[in-house]
């Protein structure tokens, strides 16, 4: 059974199984994949996009989360959807007559995640059907921070309470940003990234299971 995730941020990628039109893709942004994707497979009636009511069935095989607000997902949608109008991915070669739009659609990802301000974001790619899965190349892994998933989410059950600002300082030590990346906890010795940890403090997670080290 899926598990509620509060304040979740998802920019999504879908794939037509439809004969007719097999392969072609679709980008979208979401907080509850779940309904999203019936929408898009019932038609524009239902809250389904223009773009991919009556071609379906449609399969939602990636999802990238982790934004710490909508805002943020948003932009990150719009570029993926429009990478030859943004300014920050003009400098990715264009699509080629032989590169499948799918295959299109990924080194697009995969290019987004190295450049700011998304490469310094608590990301999670994650895979929702392994039948589709491509994996990165060596030159354009998503940054160490980042993760690349499947499945439930589970977090270690630590009761660490810690100060804010005094935290971020940790983590930072002698760097000169604002925001930390990840660090140590304090308590349990384990390496967390910060936005999962504002996203737990703003609720996130609550319900889900925790997991064992």
């Amino acid at each position: 059974m899926a598990e509620e995730i509060e304040h979740f941020y998802g920019v999504y990628l879908l794939y037509c199984l439809n004969e007719k039109s097999k392969g072609k893709t679709y980008i979208g942004y979401t907080k509850d994949p779940n309904r999203r994707i019936k929408q898009h497979n019932k038609g524009v009636k239902s809250g389904g996009a223009r773009k991919t009511s009556l071609r379906g069935p449609w399969e939602m095989v990636l999802i990238v989360h982790g934004f710490p607000n909508d805002i943020s997902a948003l932009r990150f949608e719009w570029a993926w959807q429009n990478p030859k109008t943004s300014r920050r991915l003009k400098h990715i070669p264009q699509k080629s007559r032989s590169e499948k739009a799918y295959d299109y659609c990924i080194r697009i990802l995969s290019e987004m995640l190295h450049v700011g301000p998304w490469n310094r974001l608590a990301l999670n790619v994650r895979w929702l059907n392994l039948h589709y899965r491509i994996d990165f190349s060596d030159d354009k892994f998503p940054p160490m921070h980042m993760s690349i998933c499947q499945g439930p989410v589970v977090y270690p059950d630590c009761q660490a309470v810690t100060h804010v600002q005094c935290l971020a300082k940790r983590f930072l030590g002698s760097s000169d940003h604002i925001i930390p990346i990840d660090g140590e906890c304090p308590a349990c010795g384990i390496r967390v990234l910060w936005g999962d940890l504002i996203r737990r403090k703003n609720g996130c997670y609550k319900n889900l299971i925790a997991a064992g080290t």
